[in-house]
């Protein structure tokens, strides 16, 4: 059985690196070689077809975190991000949690969910229609889909809901899609593109937009894990990491950095593997604020025998088939180091990772404070900055942090000196 928990990965070459995430994710060697390519895997003419009016590419850091055990199984996770210390961090946070057993996370199905507007309508009399026409609707949308209905999946279900406008009131039909172990943006628009026609008919009025909704509240996922008291550093330590976690609760301004946190390791995982990060962003959002209250994502408590528990929930709207995870090579090869089979697997690993970034941030603030060890991560970027070699880094950091003078204007001072 491969085992994610690899003592001093840091500390290894990028060659040694790469060996060993050859074995656990049983990569080629064309695959190995793609990552070893420094223009990110993908090239212009690749880029040009992806979006429009291209001029080049745009390449971030890729690593993987280590020690990772969901629901009894071993990942390492690929994660792409600029910022330093996330990696670490997540890294650290599942290294405690492996030690009671790590994550336990359950993810729902896969439910889309596509709005109608319709305006100009009796809306007490276009409910009922719509009603009894419900099975005609459901197979107008699923026609679209030849896939989807062959697994037993697509449009399950039709309802309608009023709302109160300063203009006036408006009837929104929505479809419920299960659209699988794809993200489901494209089928979901398109179904309600293609039932759109049918009830201006049934109905009358005017049908105005046709679009999925980002708030994937039938995609939930939650995550679970313990974190050992002796290893979090003692009860009093978890003691004071809860008040931080009252404080992001109560406060909307702790809030918004704090669920940043844990977008840090959620979105660095979708980045690798090619999802939508700005509807999980949206969704994960205004989900904080489902009570009214923009609120932590998170919820942290401790257990009969003093350990801390940590606990995330949010919506996760993500695929492992379609869009750009089967078309951006290295996004590809993530999906491969990671091995899921479901979109619901993958919601699974990157809830974990956000709950995992969050420990790690909320001890730090609550025990030396966040900028120990962020700190030391961006004194290494700023001596790259400022000029450094290779073999100058480590010491520059080291006389920065001795110093207690991180910056840019220090690190190029030092240079001068060596």
């Amino acid at each position: 059985m491969k085992d994610s928990s690899i003592p001093k990965f840091f500390k290894k070459s990028r060659k040694e690196r790469l060996e060993i995430v050859k074995y656990f994710s049983d990569l080629s060697d064309e695959e190995i070689k793609l990552l070893e390519n420094t223009d990110g895997g993908i090239s212009f003419e690749k880029a040009d077809k992806m979006v429009e009016n291209a001029i080049g590419t745009f390449s971030l850091p890729l690593g993987v975190a280590t020690n990772f055990m969901i629901n009894g199984k071993d990942y390492v996770i690929p994660m792409v991000i600029e910022e330093p210390s996330v990696i670490a961090a997540a890294s650290k946070g599942a290294k405690v949690a492996r030690i009671c057993d790590g994550f336990t996370v359950e993810s729902s199905e896969s439910y889309s969910i596509g709005q109608i507007q319709m305006l100009d309508v009796d809306i007490p009399t276009a409910i009922q229609k719509i009603k009894k026409s419900s099975k005609e609707i459901l197979d107008i949308a699923n026609s679209k889909s030849n896939t989807l209905s062959k697994m037993g999946k697509g449009a399950k279900e039709v309802t309608c809901k009023e709302i109160d406008t300063p203009v006036g009131k408006m009837l929104i039909v929505e479809l419920l899609i299960d659209v699988g172990d794809a993200m489901g943006a494209n089928i979901t628009n398109t179904m309600c593109e293609a039932v759109s026609p049918f009830l201006e008919k049934i109905i009358g009025g005017r049908a105005l937009l046709r679009i999925l909704s980002n708030y994937s509240t039938r995609r939930i996922t939650k995550a679970k894990a313990i974190f050992n008291k002796d290893t979090v550093g003692g009860e009093d330590i978890v003691d004071n990491i809860i008040l931080a976690y009252q404080f992001a609760d109560n406060d909307i301004f702790r809030a918004v950095t704090h669920n940043k946190g844990i977008m840090n390791g959620i979105i660095a995982v979708a980045n690798a593997t090619g999802q939508d990060s700005r509807a999980i962003e949206a969704a994960a959002n205004a989900y904080a604020a489902k009570s009214g209250k923009y609120r932590s994502l998170s919820k942290w408590t401790k257990d009969d025998s003093g350990n801390l528990v940590g606990s995330l929930e949010l919506p996760l709207a993500v695929g492992i088939v379609g869009g750009i995870a089967n078309v951006h090579p290295i996004a590809k090869i993530c999906n491969k180091i990671l091995g899921v089979s479901s979109a619901q697997e993958l919601a699974s690993v990157m809830t974990a990772a956000g709950l995992a970034q969050n420990y790690s941030a909320i001890r730090a603030l609550a025990t030396e404070g966040i900028q120990k060890g962020h700190m030391r991560l961006h004194a290494r970027n700023l001596a790259a900055a400022a000029g450094a070699k290779n073999d100058q880094i480590d010491i520059i950091v080291k006389k920065m942090i001795d110093e207690n003078n991180i910056s840019l204007d220090k690190a190029k001072e030092l240079i001068k000196k060596i």
